[in-house]
């Protein structure tokens, strides 16, 4: 299964995007109405600037109380590891996994054509773990 597979699959296709300008409350708001756990950081709405999640605001919460008073480009992370969409998927759960986040951008060139979450990888390999499964199943069970 490829990357591509996954994005067809996603119920909301489009990307969310902020400006790196934008008030960290205001990324807070932008998450909860799209209950997602990590937007996309550009300022010209095509490039990616960076990406921001959850997690970033949570450690800067953790050292520094106003960060809710901060703007996006302040906590953002600026190296962005991004995956294609022609990757398989069990290569980005590996990178994803060995890097530690729970979020990466999938590109074609230097346009971000999605994101995908750990959760949506691990959904689609159970689904494909279970069609496997009921294969064999059927195979076994053929009179």
């Amino acid at each position: 299964m490829r990357i591509a597979d996954v994005l067809k699959k996603k119920p909301v296709p489009d990307v969310v995007k902020i400006a790196p300008d934008s008030g960290v409350r205001e990324l807070l708001a932008v998450m909860a109405e799209h209950n997602i756990g990590a937007v996309v950081v550009s300022a010209d709405g095509v490039a990616m600037d960076g990406i921001v999640s959850e997690r970033d605001v949570v450690r800067r919460l953790h050292s520094d109380g106003t960060v809710v008073d901060n703007t996006v480009g302040a906590i953002m992370t600026r190296e962005v590891q991004t995956c294609a969409p022609e990757d398989s998927l069990d290569e980005v759960m590996q990178v994803m996994t060995e890097g530690r986040f729970r979020h990466i951008p999938v590109c074609e060139g230097d346009r971000v054509v999605g994101i995908v979450s750990i959760g949506d990888l691990v959904k689609h390999k159970i689904e494909q773990l279970q069609f496997e499964r009921d294969q064999l199943d059927h195979y076994l069970h053929q009179t």
